[in-house]
C-alpha cells in the first residue's frame, strides 16, 4: 500500500468516527513473534484476544525515540502492509521484565503462561540487543502498552 493510501485511511478513520480532522497518527505497527505470523498477530488484536505489548526500553533509547502517551494512536498493518485497524494507546508503564505479572503478559495473548511468556520475551529481547548493541538481563527494562481497537 503506497503511503497515499494509508492517508486515505486514515482520513475515513477520522470521517467515519468523527474525530478531530487534526488527530494525527503516531506511526504505523506491525506486530511479529516467533510463532506467529503477522497475520495471525493481527486476527489476534481484531478478536479482542491481544491488548498489549511490550517493547525494550533501550530501543527507544538507542532510537531516540520519545516513549509512547496515552491517547496516541496507531494504524495496525497486516504482513501485505495494508491497514487493518486502528489503536488507540490507553496505558503506558515501564516495568522490569522480572517484574512482569501474568495479567499483564496474558494481554499480549500470544503464550500459555508466564513462563512460556518470559522464555519467548527473554530469546526476543536477545536477538534484538545483538543487532542494537544492548544485553538481555533480568531487570530490562520493558515498554507495557495497553491498546484498545477503535476503528476496523
Amino acid at each position: 500500500m503506497t503511503e497515499h493510501e494509508l492517508d486515505l485511511y486514515w482520513e475515513k478513520f477520522l470521517r467515519e468516527t468523527g474525530r478531530d480532522p487534526e488527530d494525527r497518527c503516531a506511526g504505523d505497527l506491525t506486530f511479529e513473534a516467533k510463532g506467529f505470523a503477522g497475520d495471525e498477530m493481527v486476527s489476534l488484536v481484531l478478536n479482542g484476544q491481544k491488548t498489549a505489548f511490550f517493547s525494550s526500553f533501550a530501543t527507544f533509547q538507542i532510537d531516540g525515540e520519545p516513549l509512547p502517551i496515552s491517547g496516541e494512536l496507531y494504524t495496525v498493518l497486516d504482513r501485505n502492509g495494508d491497514p487493518a485497524c486502528v489503536i488507540e494507546i490507553t496505558d503506558v508503564h515501564v516495568i522490569p521484565f522480572n517484574d512482569v505479572t501474568w495479567g499483564m503478559a496474558q494481554k499480549e495473548g500470544e503464550d500459555e503462561n508466564l513462563e512460556q511468556w518470559r522464555l519467548k520475551k527473554q530469546e526476543n529481547l536477545e536477538d534484538e540487543g545483538a543487532i542494537l548493541g544492548f544485553e538481555f538481563t533480568p531487570d530490562i527494562k520493558l515498554v507495557f502498552q495497553v491498546f484498545r481497537v477503535v476503528y476496523r
